[in-house]
């Protein structure tokens, strides 16, 4: 067994999933939480176990705690500033998605790890859907052939955490564009092509659903990614448009055959390949869960199935040896600054624009 790492958490409406499974986690145990709500930081703090001494409302006084690992879970455009404050104190940090909202910000976070050599990790747990997981596998083995062609779509109507219904007030995501929320739809396609894209363009469709707000009110964003590796991407996004179930939908294409998850409620999806001989396996439905199937009750604890447990094995592994995580700075901002770049190609009516990269 190794050491015991204390975690506080600033952000306990978001951060609550991660802080649930760090929580039963055996080696990591939650001794600090940050809120600016007194009464969320209250319930949290019992919920966790917290002592009223280690509730901060202040993240100054937060960054005050005897804490090794701090889970960033605060608005997306605070991230820049809590992760570089978070860092510069000597802590690791476990980031919510997405790294930042700004190039500039995510500048920031990629030098405060490089300056400090503190393990950042990006929580993007939809890499860790059981059923992407085995995807992967398949991939590897072959049964695809050669990949050239993916897409993704999201589509989760949030109009109650845009405006508030019986107050008209707006909250931060009215000026989040939908495109820039992309690491859920980018991030296990990249983790499946072992790519990152090079090129963007991107197209919105205008206002329609709340057409007196901000970008984040766009009806929907589409964008086509050019990758490093010669492959194509496509990925819709919308936070406003009417779908029930909400959906995260993934297909890939490859000279060998095809993979998609169901766009219903149901976990299944299709397959078509060929087998190691080159015989086609034919068309069949296939299961796509989100979590480990028969995985034990501990591993639950999280609010996104088995997603959380494996997210923080990984990082704590990382955290004993030493060493980059899977979804390090570097990938981290494979999976953020695309989204940032497309946005700036629909303000500019789709122009070709070139992706920033990242490197250790």
């Amino acid at each position: 067994m190794g050491r015991e790492y204390r975690v506080g958490v600033v952000g306990v409406y978001r951060g609550g999933s991660l802080a649930g499974q760090l929580a039963v986690f055996p080696r990591t145990k939650v001794v600090a939480l940050c809120d600016v709500d007194g009464e969320r930081l209250a319930q949290a703090g019992k919920e966790f176990s917290v002592p009223d001494r280690f509730l901060f409302t202040s993240y100054e006084g937060f960054l005050g705690a005897p804490l090794d690992v701090i889970v960033v879970a605060t608005p997306i455009p605070l991230h820049a500033e809590h992760v570089t404050r978070a860092l510069d104190s000597g802590r690791h940090v476990l980031s919510e998605v997405t790294a930042a909202d700004t190039l500039e910000g995510c500048e920031r976070i990629v030098s405060a790890v490089k300056r400090t050599g503190r393990i950042y990790m990006m929580a993007e747990n939809a890499c860790y859907f059981y059923f992407i997981r085995e995807w992967k596998r398949w991939i590897e083995q072959g049964r695809l052939g050669t990949l050239f062609y993916a897409e993704s779509e999201y589509i989760h109507e949030l109009h109650d955490l845009i405006r508030d219904p019986k107050t008209g007030k707006t909250f931060w995501r009215v000026n989040r564009p939908p495109i820039h929320y992309i690491s859920h739809s980018l991030g296990p396609l990249l983790y499946l092509m072992e790519d990152r894209v090079v090129k963007v363009t991107c197209a919105d469709a205008g206002y329609g659903m709340l057409p007196d707000l901000g970008r984040g009110c766009l009806n929907m964003e589409v964008a086509l990614f050019k990758t490093a590796r010669g492959r194509v991407i496509k990925i819709l996004r919308s936070q406003v448009a009417y779908r029930e179930p909400r959906m995260h939908y993934y297909s890939l294409y490859g000279t060998g055959g095809y993979l998609e998850n169901g766009r219903g409620r149901e976990p299944s999806g299709m397959l078509f390949a060929v087998d190691e001989m080159g015989k086609e396996e034919g068309h069949r439905v296939i299961e796509c869960p989100i979590s480990e199937p028969g995985a034990p009750a501990d591993r639950l604890q999280g609010g996104h199935g088995t997603t959380e447990y494996f997210l923080i094995r990984d990082y704590v592994e990382a955290l004993d040896r030493g060493t980059k995580p899977p979804i390090d700075v570097v990938r981290a901002m494979d999976f953020t600054v695309p989204g940032i770049i497309a946005d700036e190609s629909a303000k500019k009516d789709g122009l070709w624009l070139d992706v920033p990269q990242f490197s250790w």
